[in-house]
């Protein structure tokens, strides 16, 4: 008798999956699924305003991601042409970088450090060498950035070449700036048209 039941039980779930799928059930799930995993630009917008203003870029960089994780917040952008990724990390009160480690002599060990605490299981950075320092604007301020060349592991890309800078917004708080690319096809061009233009 048990098993007639669990049988009976089996077919009823059955048609009804059936009958849901053919109401069109699939396209409700696939339209909040993919809202969810692919917001709209609009929807990233109001996400990236807890990190900055983000209105003013040129349509040529498209915001692909806004989350808060593990106390951070962050926006992730790119540059349509190019691939370049461009990182601004909200940090709240515990700033990953200052605009004093950047400008001291031991910035390699202490992005060292840094990448040792954000460490990812699909990436990782083996070799770290800064080679130029300088300045550019973002949230209508000056701020330091050095550029970097990394070797990347774990990835089929291999050598990176990008700037990490911290910039201070209008309420005293810092925020982590990061582009990267391949070696070959970084631009130190595409990184400040983003920045100046992020308030």
């Amino acid at each position: 008798m048990g098993c007639l039941r669990n049988l009976i039980r089996a077919i009823i779930i059955a048609l009804a999956v059936v009958g849901f799928l053919s109401l069109g059930g699939k396209e409700w799930v696939m339209q909040y699924t993919s809202k969810w995993f692919n917001p709209s630009q609009e929807t990233i917008l109001e996400r990236a305003k807890k990190v900055g203003d983000f209105s003013a870029i040129n349509e040529e960089f498209e915001l692909e991601k806004a989350a808060g994780m593990f106390g951070y917040n962050a926006v992730v952008a790119e540059h349509k042409a190019s691939g370049q990724k461009l990182i601004v990390v909200d940090s709240n009160k515990k700033p990953l970088l200052t605009k004093e480690d950047l400008q001291s002599e031991n910035i390699e060990s202490k992005l060292k450090d840094v990448i040792s605490k954000v460490r990812y299981q699909a990436i990782s950075i083996d070799e770290l060498h800064v080679t130029k320092r300088g300045s550019m604007n973002s949230y209508g301020k000056t701020c330091p950035y050095v550029r970097f060349n990394a070797k990347v592991s774990k990835l089929p890309i291999g050598d990176i070449s990008g700037i990490i800078s911290v910039a201070e917004t209008k309420d005293g708080e810092s925020r982590l700036l990061i582009s990267a690319n391949e070696k070959s096809k970084y631009s130190q061009l595409i990184s400040e048209e983003f920045f100046k233009n992020v308030k």
